[in-house]
């Protein structure tokens, strides 16, 4: 497949998933696909994109994953895995070459836990612009935004290490960095006064090679996101 252009409702489906490759089912923009394909990029996986319309989502697609949600993977066996922490953990079980996750079950059990917490913060980034556009006060939202990044700020703080699991990047700073990339977009850097620590993790994943691979420029985030606010999603927006 050649084309990062999304598969709609009608499109024809995909062949069979190459020997020694996995097929990821993504949305270009989707932040929990792309902790999917942080993973695929930092552990050199050979894997094929298939972007999908998720406004129109292709009857194939939904015999995959009836939930109709990306990022869904499918290997050449026919197996499909889907949700984001479950399908970055199958890809760092089956290939085990620089792992992500610590081989210890508390240090595993540790990321899990920072996990369920960043699941906490996630909806912040769409109340709050969500809030600004209907002309709501969202000052005490911020506040409390604010509050979590302390809590991450503290973490590193009393951790002293460069990133959430250690001094290299693990599985956890994949899953939590597709917000942090996107908070220019959400007009939420304000919320990071306060915490350089946090900043300083921010600064450091900028530089890591997978995240430059999955990177959009902050303008075609704001075009996309434009398009998204209004209802029209313009998911090959640039293509």
């Amino acid at each position: 497949m050649s084309t990062e252009k999304c598969f709609a409702k009608g499109s024809a489906a995909p062949g069979p998933v190459p020997k020694d490759h996995i097929r990821l089912y993504s949305m270009r923009f989707c932040p929990f696909a792309q902790r999917t394909r942080l993973v695929l990029n930092a552990k050199g996986i050979k894997y094929d994109t298939i972007n999908i319309h998720l406004k129109d989502k292709p009857e194939w697609f939904l015999e995959r994953n009836p939930l109709g949600l990306v990022p869904t993977l499918e290997t050449s066996a026919g197996e499909v895995i889907y949700e984001s922490p479950i399908t970055c953990e199958y890809l760092d079980e089956v290939y085990p070459e620089k792992k992500l996750l610590p081989t210890s079950p508390f240090g595993k059990a540790q990321q899990k836990m920072m996990l369920e917490h960043f699941s906490k913060i996630t909806p912040y980034f769409y109340k709050i612009p969500m809030g600004r556009k209907n002309g709501e006060d969202v000052s005490g939202l911020e506040a409390e935004l604010k509050e979590k990044f302390a809590k991450l700020n503290e973490d590193l703080v009393n951790k002293k290490t460069k990133f959430f699991g250690g001094d290299s990047i693990t599985m956890i700073d994949y899953m939590m960095w597709p917000w942090f990339e996107r908070l220019e977009i959400f007009e939420l850097q304000s919320c990071l006064d306060g915490t350089p620590e946090l900043k300083k993790w921010t600064e450091r994943m900028l530089e890591d090679p997978a995240v430059k691979a999955t990177m959009h420029s902050m303008d075609t985030y704001k075009a996309f996101y434009q398009s998204y606010v209004v209802g029209k999603p313009d998911y090959d927006y640039g293509l």
